[in-house]
């Protein structure tokens, strides 16, 4: 889990999103060629040792990246005696060789769009999340060009949160080309867990949300990236239950769709209870993980009443449909995708006042202390969001002190304990 979040600029109000945006073609997929960051990293452009105070662009991003940037370490992972362990697990040869290791710990792209200086040792580099730089990189800094240029010759939109979160979700969570499978986690490699708006937020900032920025890009604020998150994670695990790696199972379907924790615990600790999400599912049932849903239900339980019934109608539907066969599973996951598509344009465009935040954060910290997100999942993303509507309001360190508390019952999956959960969350409410 990543480490909790800090304080740090707010962005712009949010703007229109096009569904479209989640159909861009992501980086590693393009046809543009990926130069490599030595292409990036000189002194005159994005190597500097310090900000530049007189550009519009920091031109240190390049020290950024390899010095406090996760991405820049990506590919050593794989040198590790863990990736190692894991790759022998699975008899796949060596990690840092093998294809479902390298598509997501470095910019594994085609041979045929790798440039000169391109090296695969660089990890997930500026070009995986930026696009092959092949028809933009000599012309991005010539005066009169805008960023929409840019985008027409290949730049990828990070700024927007369709496109962004489309990308992050590729490795974060998978596509049916890379997936981290039931089997590669028996193998060793940890849980997956992502929430687009605390990953954005810390990942080492190598730009200014500025009027400069807001000019030529637009902005979207932290509630809004966060709602929209929550909605397209949902969207592309409907996408991927569509997919072979679901559909096309054996005897069992593929076990990492569901919710690790119903099983990874000890057979002494009785934590099943019925749910508002899951209602008509009984114990013992391995449960689809539906964390990212569950939450947004509760947040569109304030915001739009009808989409929430909706939604949690489907939710029901998807869950029953798990319980059949793999073939109603995909029916109803084409049905849920559409919903949450049309949810995450409206909710990333969304203005949200402080009584909504405040609702918002009370109404989560409430269904909580209920017992209503007792499993581990759920009650991670609960806290993500608490955090991230408190640093909204300007509010996270008038309740460190509870947050921190919070933080604490789920600091550790393998020491959570769902009645502690709802006990800080309880009295965090009575707090406010």
């Amino acid at each position: 889990m990543q480490k909790r979040l800090t304080l740090y600029a707010l962005g712009a109000i949010a703007i229109a999103l096009a569904s479209l945006a989640f159909g861009q073609t992501l980086p590693e997929s393009s046809s543009d060629e990926h130069l490599g960051v030595a292409s990036c990293s000189n002194s005159v452009c994005h190597g500097k040792v310090a900000k530049d105070e007189l550009s519009n662009v920091w031109l240190n991003e390049y020290r950024i990246w390899l010095r406090e940037d996760y991405h820049s370490r990506a590919y050593r992972t794989l040198l590790t005696d863990q990736s190692k362990t894991i790759a022998r697990k699975l008899g796949i040869g060596a990690a840092h060789t093998a294809k479902m290791c390298l598509d997501c710990h470095a910019d594994n792209v085609a041979s045929d769009t790798r440039g000169r200086r391109f090296q695969i040792t660089d990890g997930v580099s500026c070009e995986a999340c930026h696009g092959g730089s092949e028809r933009w990189i000599e012309t991005h800094t010539e005066p009169g060009v805008s960023h929409a240029d840019n985008l027409a010759k290949g730049m990828y939109p990070t700024e927007d949160a369709a496109a962004r979160a489309k990308l992050c979700l590729s490795c974060h969570l998978g596509t049916k080309d890379k997936f981290a499978t039931h089997k590669i986690m028996g193998a060793g490699h940890p849980r997956l867990s992502f929430e687009l708006e605390t990953f954005t937020a810390n990942q080492p900032a190598h730009y200014s949300v500025d009027a400069d920025y807001k000019q030529r890009k637009g902005g979207i604020a932290s509630v809004n990236m966060w709602l929209a998150g929550l909605a397209y994670t949902g969207k592309q695990t409907m996408e991927l239950l569509q997919s072979p790696l679901f559909s096309e199972s054996s005897l069992f379907p593929e076990l990492s769709f569901f919710d690790c924790h119903a099983c990874h615990h000890p057979m002494s600790d009785i934590r099943w209870a019925p749910q508002k999400a899951s209602r008509g599912l009984p114990p013992g049932v391995v449960r689809l993980n539906d964390a990212s849903i569950t939450v947004l239900i509760s947040v569109l339980d304030h915001l739009k009443p009808e989409q929430a019934v909706q939604l949690s109608g489907q939710l029901r539907a998807l869950h029953a449909a798990a319980r059949k066969d793999s073939s109603a599973v995909v029916e109803q996951a084409a049905q849920t995708a559409g919903l949450l598509d049309t949810l995450a344009t409206d909710l990333a465009a969304r203005n949200y006042s402080v009584a909504d935040k405040n609702a918002l954060r009370m109404s989560l910290l409430k269904k909580s202390s209920t017992g209503e997100y007792r499993d581990f999942s759920s009650a991670e993303q609960v806290f993500l969001a608490v955090e991230t509507l408190s640093i909204s309001l300007g509010e996270s360190d008038k309740h460190a002190a509870w947050l921190d508390k919070l933080f604490a019952t789920v600091e550790d999956e393998d020491k959570y304990i769902p009645k502690s959960f709802a006990v800080i969350a309880n009295q965090f409410s009575k707090a406010l």
